[in-house]
């Protein structure tokens, strides 16, 4: 894959200032051999009520985001049967992912890996649960793309930027979750372009559609877990950035 390019733009989340990643990417078109297998790999938004006793490919992929993306690339690519996997994990943070990754990334052996991960990072530290602070989520973050491209030096790595909307908990919470969310996520961005990844910009993409006049717990009730609408407005940027 060539070098993704990626600009940089200024936005606000609710009343904090912070830097935000390029709202609009294009990536290369990706060409698919028959076969092929991509993998969506995070915690609950990506799990999103998944089948994990049978978790084989295009099957069981839960109702989020995943789910549709793989209703949209089998009916764009019939004869490739492509192997979709989702095994995003509820409540999983960054050591999460590496405790299970040789079995859950490595062993799948993807063209295409997708992760969205660092929400429950901060929202763990927020609930008393875990200690790990933003640089503890960059430093982990890091190292699990430098193992999987040592692993996997052909697969495509996909990070999706973190995200919150101003509803439910988070609305209710901001003073506790900003500015570090805003931190965390700003890491989350310099890991993947460090890693030559493709970016997928949730936050900007969400915040869009808010300004657009979307209320965003119509997107994200609690501002963690999107809605049907939500979930469907992250496959379609996906698909636009990912190039497939």
């Amino acid at each position: 894959m060539k070098r993704r390019s990626f600009l940089a733009t200024t936005a606000a989340v609710g009343a904090h200032a912070c830097l935000t990643p390029s709202r609009s990417l294009a990536a290369d078109k990706l060409s698919f051999s028959k076969g092929d297998v991509i993998l969506f790999q995070g915690d609950s938004i990506t799990d999103a009520g998944r089948n994990k006793k049978s978790p084989v490919a295009n099957e069981g992929l839960g109702r989020g985001y995943p789910k549709h993306l793989a209703e949209s690339l089998h009916a764009d690519y019939p004869k490739l049967d492509l192997q979709i996997h989702n095994r995003g994990i509820s409540g999983n943070k960054v050591p999460d992912l590496d405790r299970r990754w040789q079995a859950d990334c490595i062993e799948i052996e993807p063209k295409i890996l997708s992760i969205l991960i660092g929400v429950n990072d901060i929202w763990h530290r927020l609930n008393g649960r875990y200690d790990g602070t933003a640089e503890t989520y960059r430093d982990g973050f890091a190292a699990l793309l430098e193992r999987t491209q040592k692993a996997l030096p052909k697969t495509t790595i996909v990070v999706c930027e973190p995200f919150v909307l101003m509803s439910g908990t988070v609305k209710q919470n901001r003073d506790k979750w900003f500015p570090d969310f805003s931190v965390r996520r700003g890491y989350a961005h310099d890991v993947a372009k460090s890693a030559n990844a493709v970016w997928v910009p949730f936050q900007g993409m969400f915040d869009d559609a808010v300004a657009s006049g979307t209320e965003a717990k119509a997107l994200a009730g609690d501002g963690v877990h999107p809605t049907q609408q939500g979930h469907q407005l992250m496959a379609k940027t996906w698909r636009e950035v990912v190039g497939v």
